[in-house]
């Protein structure tokens, strides 16, 4: 590389995702994995999968692995329990921890052949561990409706297969949200946005506020890190993130153009400081600029309003990301998994059956985990929602008939691709790469995570 076109300088920090941080060692563990136990994975799952079935009092106990917070943890630990109240042979031994390091240690397990009979994952690392072989193909299970999918959205059902596979089942419905503060709006005399607001009216919106609160507020987030701005903002313009057979499909000059956008709203005020931003790339919840007042808007996801609303007294709503509503789609924000290496093949898919489809399930989870993928079970747990999970189910309902077709799930290396958007654009953000220098680093770095 020239003396005119330096290196990137790398900034260090957290991935970011509400639902998987903190994966930096996932790649190596998992090749030692592949490497190191490839006779594990052929050996186990399938010889004692009967066992359940021909006995029925015989007693069982799974492993069941999740991340999340407080509340996710007393959901589940009460959907467990109702289970084994209704199944008395069957108990669970738990583990959940907060997102950061939750793969690092399910990647640890993994490589010792030692998963989890049940464990979550998100559309990141769902391709990686299916492509990896540690989970249990549930096809046969899905059509022989031991897992009943009758209720559940085809394009759930369909987002959760890998080469071929079920990989996991759908646990709940979510979509990308931008979060705003409707009373900083309200109070410098601003419109709400809605589905279809432009991006260069979001912008316009940033600068206004920034304006009109003279900096005190500084317009609203930059998501030129965020993969799920971008890659909508790419399927508007009929492209995807990837190519059908999970390649990387965006180009450095999409790219680029992605990055002048955003450096054009720096340059009119309409962001943050890169210091700001860099904080609320970190994924924390609290820290969220929206939250902190810092920012009228934040680009998250749909399900994470209630969570948000939590750390303000400041009202919050939310709505589609800017631009036409074909490039959203309903998407499973998480998945239940069971191990390639369970003894209990057919307990565990009755237990994944029970905790998307059990109406009594579904009221004690309630929309924690994003909308119930079972659409009856959705209408049984409105009542008990409060406002801004209401308001979240209501954008979910009035986008419903305006989502794009969902793409196949993001293949292996999509979490490094996430991890390496983040660094990309903070060099931009930063002043330390121009765009083009910026996407041209991106996209080395985004093919060889993917490899393509």
């Amino acid at each position: 590389m020239s003396p005119e076109n330096p290196p990137l300088t790398r900034v260090t920090r957290p991935v970011q995702d509400h639902a998987t941080t903190s994966r930096r060692r996932l790649l190596s563990l998992m090749t030692a994995f592949a490497v190191a136990v490839p006779l594990t994975l052929t050996a186990c799952g399938g010889d004692d999968e009967d066992k359940a079935t021909a006995d029925p009092n015989r007693k069982i106990e799974l492993q069941v692995f999740w991340w999340g917070g407080a509340k996710r943890a007393e959901n589940t630990q009460k959907v467990l329990d109702l289970y084994t109240q209704k199944h008395p042979n069957v108990t669970f031994k738990v583990e959940q921890q907060p997102n950061a390091g939750y793969y690092d240690k399910l990647a640890t397990r993994a490589a010792g052949g030692n998963a989890p009979d049940i464990f979550q994952l998100d559309d990141g690392g769902l391709a990686e561990y299916a492509q990896r072989n540690v989970t249990l193909d549930l096809t046969k299970y899905v059509k022989n409706n031991k897992i009943d999918t009758k209720d559940i959205p085809k394009g759930l059902i369909d987002y959760g297969v890998v080469n071929g596979k079920n990989a996991g089942i759908a646990a709940a419905q979510n979509t990308p949200g931008m979060i705003y503060d409707k009373t900083v709006l309200l109070q410098y005399g601003l419109n709400e946005p809605k589905i279809g607001t432009s991006w260069e009216e979001i912008i316009s919106l940033g600068e206004q506020l920034a304006q009109k609160s003279g900096g005190k507020v500084q317009g609203i987030m930059d998501p030129s890190a965020d993969y799920k701005a971008l890659w909508l903002w790419l399927r508007q313009q009929g492209k995807e993130l990837y190519t059908a057979d999970g390649k990387v499909a965006v180009t450095t000059e999409d790219v680029k153009k992605w990055f002048d956008m955003w450096a054009d709203a720096r340059a009119k005020k309409a962001v943050p400081t890169a210091d700001l931003v860099h904080t609320a790339n970190t994924g924390d919840v609290t820290k969220q600029l929206v939250v902190t007042k810092q920012a009228g808007a934040a680009f998250l996801w749909s399900n994470q309003l209630a969570e948000l609303q939590k750390s303000t007294q400041n009202t919050l709503s939310v709505t589609a990301y800017p631009g036409d509503p074909k490039g959203q789609f309903a998407r499973a924000s998480l998945y239940w998994a069971g191990s390639r290496t369970t003894k209990e093949a057919d307990t565990v898919a009755d237990v994944l059956n029970f905790m998307v489809n059990d109406a009594e399930a579904a009221k004690i989870q309630g929309v924690e985990r994003g909308l119930p993928s079972n659409l009856k079970n959705r209408d049984l747990v409105a009542p008990t929602l409060s406002e801004p999970e209401k308001i979240t189910v209501a954008l979910e309902r009035d986008l419903n008939d305006k989502f794009g077709k969902a793409p196949p799930a993001p293949p292996k290396g999509h979490v490094k691709l996430r991890s390496e958007l983040i660094t990309a654009a903070e060099t931009v953000q930063y002043g330390k790469a121009t765009t083009q220098q910026a996407a041209e680093e991106f996209m080395s770095k985004a093919k060889a995570a993917v490899g393509s």
